[in-house]
């Protein structure tokens, strides 16, 4: 077959109708983890604009698992309805709805963006913040809330949550999953020595630290259906030395691959403050290159990908499956109809009828 960035993926029962997504990108614009109006816009704009797979931003499953006060959850019932209305409009514009299942661990009950730099980083009890976990008690930075360690019934508790928000995800209308386990998020907490200090079940080994992550993916995969696709987003390194690893990346992966996983989403960085990372064009597409081949699955590449003709070669020359694009379309979000033109590709992706006379 002839691949390129817009012959479509074909994963499970769903078809992508190119290889371009929506990389989940919070917008700190929720009120008690709701979805509105804002939401519907951002995101359906992006399945307008052409993207194959539209990810909805990391999502909370319960409420201490917020990075702030305003990001969106899927921890009760009356979230559903409102995420329906999106997931119908994207699907209609011809995008599969995605979502990322988050919990944010020891960086949660923080400040958006732009109010930090009015009022700093971590939000006090009085203004809404709460007590944040982890697998141990070692704060993410100074400015942040030091964790309560977890015990294993308090595990126990949040995989479930874990499993709940799936369900509605599903019931929701979703039709791609991804379990968010990288930017120092409570997944990635556990599986990275360097915030995982325990000495039980969770902690220590490889095999012990990988443990909360493979858990949780038994039991969401459980209530996930097996014709839609189910992917793993993973730091696949901290880029610090003595912590998580590329080669521990592709070990996680191909254990995920036996958990029934389709696809790693190959992110990295997050656990720590100021790593000292070499950003630059494409700069994490070595890791998806690596896990592809080293663990035989499919993998998404993201990060400072900002060209057609870039993604088109990352494509056809099997680094990667697919390409997830964040920055790049919240600048533009009718990239792919451009990038169409760019690769020679116009006629695999039409512009919508409404907007034909801005383009011919």
């Amino acid at each position: 077959m002839n691949r390129h960035l817009f012959s479509p993926l074909i994963l499970k029962g769903i078809t992508l109708r190119n290889r371009i997504g929506v990389s989940p990108m919070c917008q700190y614009s929720a009120e008690d983890g709701t979805p509105n109006d804002w939401h519907l816009v951002h995101l359906g704009s992006r399945a307008v604009g052409g993207a194959g797979l539209v990810i909805a931003e990391a999502t909370a499953v319960e409420p201490r698992g917020r990075i702030s006060p305003e990001d969106l959850g899927l921890y009760k019932e009356k979230h559903m309805e409102p995420f329906r209305r999106i997931t119908d409009f994207i699907r209609k514009q011809g995008a599969v709805p995605g979502i990322q299942l988050a919990h944010a661990g020891r960086k949660a009950s923080t400040y958006s963006p732009w109010k930090q730099r009015e009022f700093g980083v971590s939000v006090p009890d009085q203004d809404g913040g709460w007590e944040v976990v982890g697998p141990s008690a070692l704060p993410f930075a100074d400015d942040h809330r030091t964790p309560k360690e977890l015990s294993t019934d308090e595990i126990k508790e949040i995989q479930e949550a874990f499993r709940s928000a799936t369900a509605r995800a599903r019931e929701a209308g979703f039709e791609w999953m991804e379990f968010h386990a990288a930017h120092g998020y409570l997944a990635h907490s556990f599986y990275s020595p360097l915030s995982n200090q325990r000495t039980d079940a969770y902690g220590g080994s490889f095999d012990n630290r990988i443990r909360f992550v493979l858990e949780t993916v038994r039991l969401m995969r459980k209530e996930w259906p097996e014709e839609l696709p189910f992917t793993v987003r993973l730091s696949c390194t901290d880029w610090v030395d003595g912590g998580w690893t590329l080669e521990d990346s592709v070990a996680l992966s191909k254990r995920l691959k036996e958990e029934g996983v389709d696809l790693i989403d190959c992110s990295s960085g997050g656990n720590t403050p100021n790593p000292n990372i070499p950003v630059g064009a494409g700069y994490q597409v070595p890791f998806a290159e690596t896990i592809r081949q080293s663990a035989d699955i499919a993998t998404a590449a993201v990060g400072m990908i900002t060209q057609g003709m870039q993604a088109d070669d990352i494509i056809r020359n099997g680094r990667a499956d697919l390409v997830l694009l964040a920055r790049e379309l919240l600048r533009d979000p009718h990239w792919p109809l451009r990038a169409a033109h760019e690769v020679h590709q116009r006629e695999a992706l039409p512009v919508p009828p409404q907007y034909e006379r801005g383009w011919n």
